[in-house]
């Protein structure tokens, strides 16, 4: 509905002005996506005069025009098989819509400063993430049992990658973006640091280096070090993880995340994988690194070596490498194993 010269000085053209920016296409994939919906609802939204709020004038919006506008897109009426009008909230798809004008209301006002005011009618909003009184959403936790159950299944479909992706981030705590879009094969036990591994966090930038080894030489993580090292050995440069299976339609085994950092394909993967092993729906990739959180937990791990583990460090502690990070991460790294290791050894109520 957007035209294709906007008028000038209208919102339709401040969203223009967004996307030719060069701003714009710093922005991942994933989140344009989801800006070019939010601007849209916004943008599309019908007023009382029958007109776009796209083709209004931004000169001309305050903050209780956009605050009005915000309350109609919060809730939408749906009508059921009776006839009868629902409604319901949809309250994160409004949230990402105004996030989503903020941020163009901003680089259109550096862009185009003497037609677009500087009074940002969509800042400081105060958003609330869900209704007062509903619970969090939460992202489904996996097991071990799980994730044994998703390996085998992967590695029977041929994407053996996924299986191992899975258990690194259940072992090391990283987030699919890491996992695939920044863990390199110069990353895993290069010459210069053989036995260690390099972990970055894009969310972040920080860097650190993960020992392998504890301090009588035994390896940490012997499963998920196996496999690495078979990938190493037929890998030389680039992302550690690619599509390996034989079906795929390139030749060459491309990186799962793409060019625009793009994970939507390995998502569907997972989906498919989860399914074939008759595992719960609602698990995700990253459903296995909330259960690598949760094993911590379970370990009595002190906050110090989760945050160790996870890179989650506060403005006042040294984001640098530390030998009392080193320790706490070969400490959490024991500790969790031998409750791995104690919960397989109590037998079942059906063998009681």
């Amino acid at each position: 509905m957007v035209p294709a010269f906007p008028v000038p000085g209208t919102f339709d053209w401040l969203v223009r002005v967004f996307k030719t920016h060069q701003k714009w296409k710093e922005i991942d994939h994933k989140t344009q996506r989801f800006y070019e919906q939010g601007l849209a609802l916004f943008a599309n939204h019908k007023l009382k005069d029958g007109s776009r709020a796209g083709s209004k004038q931004i000169t001309d919006f305050t903050k209780g025009f956009v605050d009005a506008i915000y309350a109609k897109l919060l809730v939408v009426e749906n009508e059921d098989a009776n006839g009868n009008i629902v409604k319901r909230e949809r309250r994160r798809f409004a949230n990402a819509a105004m996030t989503a004008c903020r941020r163009a209301w901003f680089v259109g006002q550096r862009a185009q400063e003497t037609k677009v005011p500087q009074i940002n009618p969509f800042s400081r909003m105060g958003l609330k993430t869900r209704a007062p009184g509903q619970p969090a959403r939460e992202t489904p936790t996996a097991t071990w049992d799980e994730l044994i159950a998703f390996r085998m299944t992967a590695k029977k479909l041929g994407y053996s990658s996924v299986g191992t992706a899975a258990l690194l981030t259940w072992e090391w705590l990283q987030r699919e973006e890491h996992v695939f879009g920044a863990f390199e094969i110069s990353h895993y036990r290069p010459k210069e640091r053989p036995n260690s591994v390099k972990i970055v966090h894009p969310k972040n930038g920080e860097e650190a280096w993960w020992p392998l080894f504890d301090e009588t030489g035994e390896p940490l993580f012997p499963e998920l070090m196996a496999e690495l090292d078979a990938i190493k050995e037929t890998t030389v440069l680039g992302l550690i993880f690619r599509r390996d299976h034989k079906h795929r339609r390139s030749h060459m085994p491309l990186p799962w995340i793409t060019e625009r950092k793009d994970l939507r394909y390995l998502r569907s993967v997972v989906k498919k994988i989860v399914a074939a092993a008759g595992l719960r729906t609602e698990l995700s990739f990253t459903s296995f690194r909330h259960g690598g959180f949760t094993e911590g937990a379970d370990s009595d791990l002190t906050d110090a070596e989760l945050r160790a583990a996870a890179r989650h460090r506060s403005t006042r502690q040294l984001p640098t490498y530390a030998k009392r990070t080193r320790k706490q991460l070969i400490s959490g790294s024991k500790k969790r194993r031998e409750e791995r290791t104690k919960a397989a050894l109590v037998p079942s109520r059906d063998n009681t």
